[in-house]
């Protein structure tokens, strides 16, 4: 009977084992870090590792983080014991096994977002609604001006931000960042004292890409998805970043995703403006999109931005959604019709900003900004905020779009007010009878959002369309109430009368006693119209 006592001993220490090794929460990231001295050139080292659970099996490539040391990174999105094992033909590196426990997420972790048809879900089911926020160069500027941003960026209530993974140089005169993603062979001053770098391509720096990561879980604390601009035109000749060659680009993408794909809140966004980077073909950002797709193993989201109004083929199957730069579709069931033309979701990342500058695109009013957010909303797509108030026309120090810290505006203040009326609705909103009304959108069934925009209008007839695409129609006798949203003044005013439906009269139903709801003589009103008992 001795191998009974046995086998219970085995058990008992294999539960003490389980229940003392690491314990990383559902999508959170679990590292790996392996000390190894080797000769030549580490970052061309490749190293990787399976990680096991039951019967899914996950690898992952790893990657050198400077100091001798090598490191791989796993987010596991099962619960439970994983197992893993490392590869490389190092010896040093090769076949380290171990194993961590993967225990329930933390009430503020939903996962990583994912695409449904049309909209966004987090990984754990829960619905997300973007409503982001653009500052380019927020993570190479002063340490004090990053917190800042933080701050700014959770007080307003934005979930999302489009930033750069490359400094941007906005005049001559700009500091030159403290930190490169390259390290450099010289440095030294041309004619005219302008410093000139002969970067080595074949070593990353290290410290560039933690800075980096410490930003993103700085945003994952907040609660903000990272929409990471890997490549960008707006370097001028000053560091050459945007005339890498292809094989750096290569090396480049495949260091980034290894450090980064763990990182659930990360977004790989190819390109701002990619049709300004001359220096590379559409072949290239296929080429681009694919290095980075086949080393993600977990599939974050992807998209590629291109200049005002030229659209790219975003229904590649490589792309999870829309990332344009276009004002012109948020005028009345425009920006739906492009919605229905890719079938995915879309996001409006640049709609013109909010500022002060002396052009076209960085001088709207905050009302006019909050306006367009709405039209897209209530079409069924999302709409990126930015905001650019500048003391004078080298001044950035104030501007958020640039370089982050605080916001100057007004349309800020009621992002918070945005969301929580998204955050509310049963389902993503979209138009109930596309082509027919271009106005009324709904979220489920008996549940309508009419958004009027700048019309001032005394009164609304009751009225709204019999058809609600992918619910059942409405039905007569439904009984409503009505709410008046001003998304201005961040107000809600439930009307003090009930009304109930007509049969339909020619697709279209009506109050039985063709009540209206009267209103402030204001714009921006925003109208819920949802069923009652």
């Amino acid at each position: 009977m001795k191998w009974i006592y046995y086998f219970f001993l085995f058990i008992c220490l294999n539960s003490f084992l389980v229940s003392a090794q690491c314990k990383i929460e559902r999508w959170g990231r679990y590292e790996l870090s392996i000390p190894a001295k080797l000769k030549g050139n580490p970052f061309e080292v490749r190293i990787s590792a399976t990680f096991t659970h039951a019967d899914r099996k996950v690898t992952v490539e790893g990657f050198y983080d400077g100091n001798d040391t090598f490191k791989v990174r796993f987010m596991p999105d099962r619960q439970g014991v994983w197992n893993y094992v490392t590869h490389s033909e190092e010896t040093l590196l090769n076949n380290r096994k171990g194993t961590f426990e993967c225990v329930e997420a933390s009430k503020n972790n939903h996962g990583p977002v994912q695409v449904e048809e049309c909209n966004f879900r987090y990984a754990d089911g829960k619905y997300y609604y973007p409503v982001g926020t653009t500052s380019y160069d927020w993570m190479h500027v002063a340490e004090n001006l990053q917190k800042q941003t933080i701050c700014s960026i959770s007080e307003a209530g934005f979930n999302k931000i489009r930033m750069l993974f490359f400094v941007q140089n906005f005049d001559d005169d700009y500091p030159e960042p403290e930190l490169f993603p390259f390290e450099f062979k010289k440095v030294e001053k041309d004619e005219n004292g302008k410093l000139v770098y002969e970067w080595d391509y074949n070593r990353f720096n290290p410290g560039y890409f933690r800075h980096v990561e410490n930003c993103i879980d700085s945003l994952k604390n907040i609660g903000v998805e990272a929409d990471l601009i890997l490549f960008h035109p707006y370097d001028d000749g000053r560091w050459n970043f945007d005339k890498l060659p292809l094989s750096v680009c290569e090396r480049y993408l495949k260091y980034l995703v290894s450090r980064l794909s763990s990182f659930r809140n990360v977004w790989w966004s190819l390109a701002n403006e990619y049709d300004f980077l001359k220096f590379y073909s559409a072949k290239d950002w296929d080429f681009f999109t694919k290095v980075v797709i086949e080393n993600d193993p977990y599939r974050h989201l992807c998209s590629i931005h291109s200049y005002t109004a030229k659209y790219y083929a975003y229904w590649k199957p490589e792309y999870t959604h829309a990332s344009i730069q276009d004002q012109a579709p948020l005028q009345l069931g425009a920006a739906g019709i492009v919605k229905n033309i890719y079938k995915k979701p879309v996001i409006f990342d640049e709609v013109c900003y909010e500022g002060n500058m002396n052009n076209r695109w960085g001088n709207l009013s905050g009302q006019e900004y909050i306006y367009r957010l709405w039209m897209g909303i209530t079409a069924g797509t999302y709409v990126t905020h930015g905001e650019c108030y500048m003391n004078s026309a080298t001044d950035y120090s104030k501007n958020f779009l640039a370089v982050g810290g605080c916001f100057q505006g007004e349309a800020w203040k009621r992002i918070a007010f945005v969301r929580s009326i998204l955050d509310s609705l049963p389902q993503p909103l979209r138009h109930c009878d596309p082509s027919w009304d271009l106005r009324t959108a709904s979220a489920g069934e008996n549940y309508y959002m009419i958004y009027l925009g700048k019309e001032i209008a005394n009164d609304w007839l009751f009225e709204l369309p019999e058809k609600n695409i992918g619910y059942n129609s409405l039905k007569e006798g439904t009984r409503f109430k009505v709410e008046i949203i001003d998304t201005w003044n961040m107000t809600i005013t439930e009307y003090p009368q009930i009304f109930e439906t007509t049969k339909a009269y020619n697709k279209r139903v009506f109050d039985k006693e063709h009540k209206k709801v009267l209103l402030p003589s204001v714009p921006y009103l925003l109208l819920r119209i949802t069923a009652v008992e």
